[in-house]
């Protein structure tokens, strides 16, 4: 059965074992999981009785940097989605094929003392890098299988297998499903999980503050960086908050020609200074700005979709017929961005009911909704009009 990740947390404590897919769809197959940390021998003999018979190992790239293994910086995956670059054995793991052998391996790796003189290779555990930072710096197995382990409570070490069929070729969905009910095993999705760190996790630093003067009024400027992909983000505060206070806050994604060049095909400039006078005025109050250009596809694509626009397009086909969905935009970070400013309940101004989901979570409780209405002209009259029948947009 596909367990949400915060409630499958403790059968992975109870019986070490997980079954891992990209979403629901399961097309790519599955994985059967452990953390390494938690594997017996029995465990090892069940993942080689149901994978394909590689044993594949995730380190993270801190934990790979104090192992020193020669070739380990050197691991790719190869076009063969079963063979990887660098495989290895414990010299006192015998042939390594084995159950025992391979277990013998995996403990070895766990030791903090490793001494790589003890480690030859190739063998037969498959060393795979899991980037720093996991799903939510990359969506995959390899990632997935190191976060679960975490969140389980051990170290971000895990061991898992390609799970096959009957007749050796990759699982279906169906048949992910009647393993996982025979032998009691849950399942996971990557997106799912995606979606379990971004509500728990905590990926912003506070690195800046000062104050900044502005036409609209005087300002707190405090800069934030995503410490996994290293954007910066600003936070524009009025006053001094309190975590019963109902705050009133804008969550802005940077538009560069709207805001800097006063672009009149869409309201976003207008939008930003009516928040900011609103907020002076109240005397108290947020506007989070976004490094997130283009409803996050990005400066040079939002020209690209400018160019289809003026072909006839409008906004969100444009984004569409580039590749992208309508909207890209990761408010959670805005989320993470006002539990860092102490602030708990909010009036949210904003026209777009999908924003107010998007930053739900993290303890932020939305108390109203404040409409933020700008005039339509000529050059936007029908970007106004996909907002609103396309977008859901409430004018």
């Amino acid at each position: 059965m596909i367990r949400r990740t915060e409630d499958g947390i403790k059968e992975i404590k109870k019986n070490s074992l997980a079954i891992i897919i990209d979403d629901e769809q399961a097309e790519n197959g599955g994985v059967l999981f452990a953390p390494a940390e938690a594997i017996t021998i029995e465990t090892m003999q069940f993942l080689m009785k149901y994978g394909t018979g590689f044993t594949y190992a995730t380190l993270t790239e801190d934990l790979l940097e104090n192992v020193h293994i020669p070739q380990v910086n050197t691991v790719q995956k190869s076009s063969n989605t079963n063979s990887y670059d660098l495989s290895i054995d414990h010299i006192g793991a015998g042939s390594g094929i084995s159950a025992e052998n391979r277990l013998l391996t995996i403990q070895k790796l766990l030791e903090d003392s490793l001494d790589v003189q003890h480690f030859k290779t190739p063998g037969h555990v498959f060393i795979i890098k899991a980037v720093n930072g996991g799903v939510l710096k990359k969506a995959g197995m390899a990632e997935a299988v190191s976060d679960l382990a975490t969140i389980a409570g051990y170290r971000p070490f895990g061991v898992y297998t390609e799970i096959l069929s009957q007749d050796k070729s990759i699982a279906t969905m169906d048949e992910l499903q009647q393993l996982s009910d025979k032998e009691n095993i849950p399942i996971f999705t990557i997106e799912d999980l995606i979606a379990y760190r971004r509500e728990k996790d905590c990926y912003v630093i506070k690195e800046a503050e000062a104050n900044l003067p502005t036409e609209y009024g005087d300002f707190r400027m405090v800069g934030f960086v995503n410490k996994l992909n290293g954007e910066h983000h600003v936070a524009m505060v009025k006053g001094i908050i309190e975590p019963t206070d109902e705050v009133l806050v804008r969550v802005h994604s940077e538009c560069l020609t709207g805001d800097a060049f006063h672009s009149l095909k869409c309201d976003c400039g207008e939008q930003l200074a009516a928040a900011l006078m609103n907020i002076e005025k109240e005397g108290k109050g947020v506007l989070l700005y976004l490094r997130q250009e283009g409803r996050g596809i990005g400066l040079i694509n939002k020209i690209k979709a400018y160019k289809l626009q003026e072909q006839g397009m409008d906004t969100e086909e444009a984004n569409i017929a580039l590749g992208f969905p309508s909207d890209m935009r990761d408010y959670g970070i805005g989320a993470q961005i006002l539990s860092e400013l102490n602030v708990r309940r909010i009036r949210l101004m904003t026209n777009n009911p999908k924003k107010i989901i998007g930053l739900k979570g993290h303890g932020i409780e939305i108390i109203e909704r404040v409409p933020l209405i700008i005039d339509a002209n000529v050059h936007n009259k029908r970007y106004f009009e996909t907002k609103k029948e396309k977008m859901g947009h409430l004018y």
